[in-house]
C-alpha cells in the first residue's frame, strides 16, 4: 500500500498573512522568500524607474509605472502573486489599490544572486504564459541584459554598455552606461 505525499497549495492569503517585514512570491501555490535586496539593486531599479517613468510622463502617456513592493495578480487567481521590481500597465481596467490583476505590458527583474534562479526561469515561464508583452531581466553581476519581447516572439542578449530599446515604446532607449547607479 503506498501512501500518497500530500503537497500543500499557498494562496494570496498566506503571502498577507506573514510576518510583518517578511516578503514572498507565489507561483502556481508554491511559496518563495524574498531576500532583503541589496544597495546596487535599489540603485538600479530607482535609476531604471526614474527614466521609465519620465518617458512615460513627458509623452503623456497612458501607461502606469509601479516600483517593488507591487503586487501583481498574473493569473487573477489565488496562487499566483509576484513582486517584480518593476512594472509597466498601459491597460488602467487591470489596476485597483491592491495592484495589477493579470498580466502587465512590461516587466523588469533586476537579478540578486539570490533571486537568479526565480528570474531567468521560473517567472520567464510564468510571465511569458500569462500574456506579459515584454520581460527584462538585468544582470550587473554578469553585466548582461537579456529582453524577451513576447509579443514578437524574440529575445535579444545585451551588455551594460549597450543602449536598449524598449519594444512596448517607438522611441525608448535605455542607455545602461549613462544610468546613474553608483
Amino acid at each position: 500500500m503506498s501512501v500518497a505525499r500530500q503537497i500543500k497549495y499557498y494562496t494570496v492569503d498566506d503571502v498577507y498573512n506573514l510576518p510583518e517585514g517578511q516578503r514572498a512570491e507565489l507561483i502556481d501555490g508554491e511559496l518563495y522568500m524574498m531576500a532583503s535586496p541589496g544597495r546596487l539593486h535599489q540603485r538600479v531599479v530607482g535609476a531604471l524607474y526614474r527614466k521609465i517613468a519620465d518617458y512615460v510622463d513627458g509623452k503623456k502617456g497612458s501607461c502606469e509605472v509601479n516600483i517593488a513592493p507591487f503586487a501583481v495578480f498574473l493569473n487573477g487567481d489565488d496562487y499566483n502573486y509576484v513582486e517584480p521590481d518593476l512594472v509597466v500597465v498601459c491597460d488602467k481596467d487591470k489596476l485597483t489599490d491592491k495592484g495589477c490583476n493579470g498580466a502587465p505590458d512590461w516587466i523588469i527583474e533586476v537579478v540578486s544572486p539570490t533571486s537568479r534562479p526565480m528570474d531567468y526561469y521560473k517567472k520567464l515561464l510564468k510571465y511569458r504564459t500569462a500574456g506579459v508583452r515584454e520581460y527584462w531581466v538585468v544582470d550587473y553581476e554578469k553585466n548582461h541584459v537579456i529582453v524577451y519581447d513576447f509579443a514578437r516572439d524574440k529575445m535579444r542578449d545585451y551588455s551594460l554598455s549597450d543602449k536598449v530599446k524598449a519594444g512596448i515604446y517607438d522611441d525608448l532607449e535605455i542607455d545602461f552606461l549613462k544610468l546613474d547607479v553608483e
